[in-house]
């Protein structure tokens, strides 16, 4: 489900703990990470499809999160042409996006990739807020910013490290962690063009 500018609408999700750390997830097979995110159903409203995403990527229900906000206006992002499926391009640009702050109001045990019989991610982690712009794929990193700026103030502000969080983004942070799911199986392989969210389906599905 495309608009008429060639944007498929779309949901994006950012979740975070009682740290105000940010849920980061691991592309299937992949050696990419991003927030949850998927497209908008026909007669779904942006909320709806929020929740179905949700559900469907980090097996999470709504009664394990509290929404703190979501940001007013789409945020758009093109896909570049090789992204693009063959038949689609001329026609499909990128994806529009409503984002959701979202709180975490269940446990880490509630978390299930497999809650659907096509995980999007195969492990996961909590990153500190401003961490995934220096690892999400370029084209995708002016909204994350102006998705994880307009959303920022809606965090606890008591919070001291909120506050550093808001004065100051560090760049090439590292990591908390070993990911949780992953094993010693996972194998992480390149990304590769035309798979996953970024890529248009007719029905508007993921």
């Amino acid at each position: 489900m495309l608009d008429r500018d060639g944007y498929r609408p779309n949901v994006g999700i950012i979740l975070v703990n009682h740290r105000n750390e940010v849920f980061w997830g691991k592309r299937v097979k992949e050696h990419a990470w991003q927030f949850p995110q998927g497209g908008i159903n026909r007669g779904e409203s942006p909320e709806q499809a929020m929740f179905r995403e949700l559900h469907e990527e980090t097996g999470l229900k709504p009664e394990h999160v509290r929404i703190l906000a979501r940001t007013r206006d789409w945020l758009r992002y093109e896909v570049p042409n090789n992204w693009v499926r063959r038949e689609w391009r001329g026609q499909y640009r990128g994806q529009k996006q409503i984002w959701y702050l979202l709180r975490m109001v269940g446990r880490d045990t509630d978390v299930c990739l497999r809650a659907t019989g096509k995980p999007e991610f195969d492990a996961w982690r909590w990153n500190e807020y401003w961490i995934p712009l220096d690892s999400v794929i370029e084209f995708k990193r002016e909204v994350y910013r102006s998705a994880l700026n307009e959303l920022a103030p809606f965090l606890d502000p008591a919070r001291p490290e909120t506050l550093r969080f808001l004065r100051q983004r560090p760049r090439n942070g590292r990591a908390n962690g070993k990911p949780h799911g992953m094993t010693t199986h996972d194998t992480p392989t390149a990304a590769t063009p035309a798979v996953g969210d970024d890529k248009p389906e007719p029905t508007g599905n993921d």
